[in-house]
């Protein structure tokens, strides 16, 4: 065997995976400063929205939820990718999950500390946010528990918690390697981290077991939280959100958006930190397919959702429905179909499916489209209400769109700083899968050849 795959053995992987964790040099720091920085600029302007009110921002009667309770589910159905690729693929044994479920774990757990900051931005009075926890209380009426937004409560915190715990037992015999070879603080660090790991027989077994477990408890959050988030609309009588497809169809399409993200992430990565053995085409091209079929999946939902306001016959639902495809919001609703439905059948062709930049560009434009996707749903709907009168078209605000944008430097802040100063690929998994990793690599030289 010749070329990339030809040295792959235990020490190399640990070569491999331990080479990205070398001190950073001027470019990455420069990076890290222009997200710290929009990140203070989305503070700041958040500092002037609470200081001012929410006049600021875009939202009058009837839309009063908008843009921030867009990306807030937004990034919890980003964060539903990792818990897919990590559990539910370790259950089944696919082994093309191997070097990509770390980077898809980091992925949930920093999106579900994104999503979980707009509901407190999305308060006027931010100093009462304690209303929307779940505790018992004397005041009989908030929190009310017969209320989805305390349910969410429920499920986000649930996630948050199991998805750093599954994280961080994942992270444990690779940080002891690293520990093993770093020095200085680097060295200190990662010794607090491994917790006292030294690969022995019975730590192992224990290891696993954990694994196991957690990977059981992990795979039902993915239907539940999502679902749970599409009960805040669904259990509404608005037209346009009161649909029991919701939790499928939100399910569906927050795996989608979670793996297009995925492969936004992972292709410049593979390429900086120099992981081209580690991840090759064949890994790409299985999670293009789960794309896919989740874009199929998605298309079927839209099509279901307009059939069933067409066939109930409801006045109110069909108009609001009209108004989304031919009415003001028309320009986003049709993006929103291109980027979901249409290109990402060009996912079809396994010739693109292997092409790194095709893929970059068709992830990005799903991105797009399934951020276009909540915002339609949530403010296309509030603004055709059941009075006529009432009507009125959303506009965001240069408060709400810098506040958006901060949102996404600081996830891309953690994520960078993560991968950095932690393993972003498993060392343990992908020396469990060398043999599966030779084959791709050899058919990736026989394609070339």
């Amino acid at each position: 065997m010749s070329g990339p795959g030809r040295e792959l053995d235990y020490a190399h992987v640990n070569r491999l995976v331990l080479r990205t964790l070398t001190p950073p040099g001027r470019a990455y720091w420069t990076l890290v400063a222009l997200l710290a920085a929009m990140v203070a600029a989305g503070a700041s302007t958040w500092m002037f929205q609470v200081w001012t009110g929410l006049g600021v921002t875009g939202l009058r009667q009837p839309v009063m939820w908008a843009t921030y309770i867009t990306n807030f589910v937004f990034w919890v159905g980003i964060a539903h990718s990792g818990t897919l690729i990590s559990a539910i693929l370790f259950l089944f044994r696919s082994r093309w999950r191997t070097p990509v479920y770390r980077a898809a774990e980091t992925m949930t757990v920093f999106a579900v500390m994104t999503a979980g900051l707009f509901p407190l931005i999305h308060l006027g009075r931010v100093w009462f946010f304690y209303w929307l926890l779940p505790y018992p209380n004397e005041r009989g009426l908030q929190p009310n528990f017969r209320s989805p937004l305390v349910w969410d409560a429920f499920a986000v915190s649930t996630y948050l918690i199991v998805s750093v715990t599954f994280l961080f037992l994942g992270l444990v015999p690779d940080v002891a390697a690293a520990r093993d070879a770093a020095r200085g603080w680097r060295r200190r660090f990662y010794t607090v981290l491994a917790l006292g790991w030294h690969g022995t027989v019975e730590q192992w077994r224990h290891f696993s077991m954990a694994y196991l477990l957690l990977a059981g408890l992990a795979t039902p959050l993915v239907i539940s939280v999502h679902s749970v988030v599409s009960w805040d609309f669904a259990m509404a009588q608005l037209p346009g959100w009161h649909s029991t497809i919701f939790a499928p169809y939100f399910v569906a399409g927050a795996i989608f958006s979670g793996c297009a993200l995925v492969l936004t992430l992972l292709i410049p990565v593979r390429r900086l930190l120099g992981l081209e053995e580690a991840i090759t085409p064949w890994h790409f091209d299985s999670l293009a397919k789960v794309i896919l079929l989740m874009s199929l999946v998605v298309t079927y939902s839209y099509a279901t959702e307009s059939f069933i306001a067409w066939y109930g016959n409801n006045p109110f639902e069909k108009t609001t429905f009209w108004l989304r495809a031919f009415g003001p919001y028309a320009p986003l609703f049709w993006t929103m179909v291109a980027c979901n439905c249409v290109i990402p059948l060009l996912l079809f062709s396994r010739r693109i499916r292997r092409s790194l930049r095709a893929l970059f560009v068709i992830s990005l434009f799903i991105n797009v489209g399934m951020w276009l996707e909540r915002f339609v749903i949530i403010a296309g709907s509030l603004s055709t209400n059941f009075m006529p009168s009432q009507w009125a078209f959303y506009r965001p605000t240069w408060v709400e769109m810098t506040i958006t944008g901060a949102s996404f430097a600081w996830f891309l802040l953690w994520f960078t700083l993560f991968a950095k100063f932690l393993p972003i690929v498993s060392m343990t998994e992908l020396k469990e899968g060398i043999p599966w990793l030779r084959q791709a690599h050899e058919e990736t030289e026989a394609r070339a050849a």
